[in-house]
């Protein structure tokens, strides 16, 4: 180390030592710094910043050399040589360059190092090269050791310098790499100069193309003027760059921020793109970096981004697993690095494009069967018809409209969770049955409708509502609890009924009303005659729905007795309907049409309401007997109904009798038992109607908690001389007997019909012999309740009027 130290301080001009130092050092700070770039940069720009950054190196590892050596003073006359000079300048760039290559090549030590090793080797390549070019007139005599020495300290420290950089890239640690490359080639140099020794000869002669040190010197100071330009460049690139990378990463920060996927573009090239973009494509950001705008959204659409107008357009964004997923797209210009660049929104729109198809679905398909709506439905008519007309071949269109029989029971009595899963199964069995060609659509409701073009005769729609019908029966057959209710079908053609889709609809809808009126289960073709009677039912359903509000409907009454002793007991409540214009209206024919369109539900509430209501005012506790309709037996609501009656009217439950027919029982008989267990439990009494009329009735009176049994009128007609009847009623009555239930017999209209039931012991009787149907008014003896005095009111007893009130006993007497 002496002899270094005296290498430095007596054979060097330690101003141009300390020139030398400072050019190493900027240098190398610059190399070191560039060096950091080139780690970091893309393929592309990776070998115009690796030259960059070896030729600032080489050119400042051969600046130290030589303005070192001018330092340098043999005491002899010296030059250089031009060629080799300049073989040494080429040599210490070169062999920087293939170090820094292989350092940045791959991220790790042994990269690091091997590189470093070959940046050290490029400094002594240069160094021993340049003193080669060196001539004096005299002998160079080498040290080998401090030659050896040399060697090991340039390349350790440039080696170590390298690792340092490329390990942990911080300002700490680019500034520590350029004193260790500082460090390097200076060692190298010194220790290198101090293993010469310089011996007087006067008999070398230096050659006469040598360069004299003055022009070396001024070869020097160019290659430190370019030192110093790389450095400022590099300087000013670092600092560019730091400036840009945070506003990157502030810009990054903000566009993570945002839930839409952004991508800042350069042209068409990717420069950013946010996490949501990211996430949306299945890729790492750093992937989209380096892609393409046409490689996620194809060229024509990154051409049409290119004008940045910001209007939206949809595209659809290509997925790491290849996936198109619709998106919208919108291109604005921004300042990005101090750069117009565009950035493109991008907006999944798959949820969008969900709701779009949902709504478009739900326009032209109904969401619970999944079949065509009205509004489908009413095109493909229209456009069928239309084909038909343009085509102008022969044949037929059907049009088959089906209706669920009572399906508003169902929804009452079930809920309409069952509702809806009956309506799906009527879906499937229609579908079943239809050909290609054929629609199937629901209307809405319980109402579905079937298109068939191109029959080939008028029978052949017949034939598809039987095959419906018969499947909803297999479906019935199959099914544990009778899952289907039946269906009635009116069925209209074209062009034989209608020549367009309005009128074609309106005759298969009275064809429907005819299929319900005459039994239901079953189809009817359109006859020009149903159009009156179906225009008067759809009348009737409209006229019944104001008959309550309009105060239309009242009430009569009929007497029960006892046969034996003529006690009066009770009275039936029996409604009648005073129409404005059709005046009385039978209830056979109105009651019929609303237990189909439902208005039995408010009709029968009144009945009830009024009949307790009345009943309430009677002195004389007399029984008053309501009929209740199938529908009302169903509803989960009726006990409770009954319930609000009896406290509203103050009427004791044990004076309401409820008559309920077989045939409301049998359709749902667990419900019924319920609803008439509720009944009872309220102490309301109950009785059977119209006994016998119906089927297992036996089973019946062993299951329901009836307490009376009412004969049908049609067993009691002839009772007197018509023996198979005879022998019918007296079963019953002895049944009734036996079960210990009263019995009362229906429709009692002569004497020969009352002497008969009297001797068979009939507890009670109820018919036209025993009083005709009248206004309450008209009983007003036997409930205990003055009438009016209007001679409107004929008295309760006449002996040739049209009310017979024969009390039974003097009636038997007499006879």
């Amino acid at each position: 180390m002496l002899t270094v130290y005296n290498c430095i301080v007596h054979e060097h001009d330690l101003r141009l030592v300390a020139l030398a130092a400072l050019i190493c050092g900027i240098s190398s700070f610059s190399a070191v710094n560039l060096l950091r770039h080139v780690d970091r940069s893309s393929e592309r720009n990776r070998y115009t910043w690796l030259m960059i950054s070896a030729t600032s190196t080489g050119f400042g590892i051969w600046a130290t050399h030589f303005i070192a050596m001018l330092a340098f003073s043999p005491g002899i006359p010296n030059a250089y040589n031009a060629e080799l000079s300049a073989l040494s300048l080429a040599a210490s760039v070169a062999l920087t360059a293939a170090g820094m290559w292989i350092a940045t090549l791959r991220r790790g030590i042994d990269y690091a190092l091997v590189g470093g090793a070959i940046l050290g080797a490029g400094i002594a390549a240069m160094h021993y090269i340049g003193m080669a070019a060196f001539e004096v007139e005299g002998r160079i005599v080498w040290n080998p050791l401090l030659v050896a020495v040399s060697l090991l300290a340039g390349v350790t420290l440039a080696a170590l310098a390298l690792l340092v950089v490329l390990r942990r890239p911080s300002m700490q640690a680019t500034i520590g790499a350029a004193v260790l490359l500082t460090l390097a080639i200076c060692t190298l140099h010194f220790i290198a100069m101090a293993a010469v020794s310089i011996f007087p000869d006067s008999s070398i002669e230096i050659s006469e193309f040598t360069i004299e040190p003055v022009s070396q010197a001024f070869a020097a100071a160019a290659v430190s003027l370019v030192i110093l330009v790389l450095s400022a460049a590099a300087l000013w690139i670092d600092l560019r760059f730091r400036r840009h990378k945070l506003e990157a990463e502030r810009m990054h920060g903000l566009a993570n921020a945002a839930v839409e996927g952004l991508i800042v573009c350069d042209g068409v090239r990717i420069v950013s793109a946010n996490d949501s973009i990211a996430a949306l494509t299945g890729m790492a950001p750093e992937a989209l970096n380096v892609m393409l705008l046409g490689d996620l959204f194809g060229e024509r659409t990154a051409a049409s981004m290119s004008d940045c107008s910001g209007q939206a357009q949809e595209a659809e964004l290509r997925s790491h697993d290849g996936t198109a997923i619709p998106v919208e797209l919108i291109a604005r210009s921004i300042d990005y690095c101090g750069k117009p660049h565009s950035v493109v929104a991008v907006r999944d729109i798959r949820e969008r494009k969900k709701a779009e198809q949902e709504i478009l679905r739900l326009a032209h398909f109904d969401p619970l069967t999944g079949l065509p709506n009205r509004r489908s439905f009413s095109g493909r008519l229209e456009a069928e018809i239309a084909a038909m007309d343009r085509g102008g071949k022969g044949g037929h269109l059907a049009l088959l409209l089906l209706d669920l029989d009572r399906f508003k029971e169902v929804n009452d009595l079930f809920g309409h969770g069952a509702g809806d899963a009956m309506l799906q199964k009527v879906a499937l069995c229609a579908s079943a049955v239809l050909r290609h060609g054929q629609m199937l659509a629901r209307l809405g409701g319980d109402e579905f409708a079937i298109i068939a073009p191109n029959l080939s005769d008028p029978q052949a729609a017949g034939r598809i509502a039987e095959a419906v019908l018969a499947s909803m029966r297999e479906e019935n057959r199959l099914s544990a609890g009778g899952g289907l209710v039946s269906a009635s079908i009116g069925i209209a053609l074209y062009p034989l009924d209608a020549d367009e889709p309005t009128a074609l609809v309106s005759h298969a809808d009275t064809a429907l009303y005819r299929a319900k009126a005459e039994g239901k289960d079953t189809y009817r073709y359109f006859e020009a005659s149903m159009g009156a009677e179906a225009r008067d039912r759809r009348v009737m359903e409209h006229e019944l729905r104001q008959a309550i509000a309009r105060n239309e409907f009242r009430l009569v009454y009929q007497p029960q007795k006892e046969i034996s002793s003529g006690r009066m007991v009770g009275f039936e409540a029996l409604i009648r309907w005073r129409h404005p214009q059709r005046g009385d209206v039978s209830p056979a024919t109105f009651i019929p049409v609303a237990e189909d369109s439902g208005v039995i539900i408010q009709i029968g509430e009144w009945v009830l309401a009024t009949a307790c209501a009345e009943a309430a005012r009677w002195k004389n506790p007399l029984t008053v007997a309501v009929n209740v309709s199938a529908v009302q037996l169903h509803n989960p609501n009726f006990s409770r109904k009954v319930h609000e009656v009896l406290l509203g009217s103050g009427l004791s439950p044990g004076r309401l009798e409820l008559e309920i027919t077989e045939t409301a029982l049998v359709k749902d008989m667990p419900r019924a038992l319920t609803t008439l267990r509720q009944v009872k439990a309220l102490g309301v009494r109950v009785a059977m109607d119209d006994f016998g009329t119906g089927y297992s009735s036996l089973s019946n009176l062993r299951a329901f908690p009836f307490d009376k049994i009412k004969i049908d009128g049609s067993f009691i007609k002839s009772v007197d001389s018509n023996g198979q009847v005879a022998a019918i009623v007296r079963a019953v009555l002895g049944l009734g007997r036996g079960l210990g239930l009263p019995v009362l017999a229906e429709g009692v209209e002569t004497l020969g019909e009352l002497k008969f039931l009297d001797a068979e012991a009939c507890e009670i009787g109820q018919g036209y012999y025993l009083g005709r149907p009248s206004p309450i008014e008209n009983f007003s003896e036997l409930t205990g309740v003055t009438a009016p005095t209007t001679e409107d009111h004929a008295p309760i007893k006449q002996r040739g009027g049209s009310i017979l009130m024969l009390e039974p006993a003097a009636a038997l007497r007499s006879a």
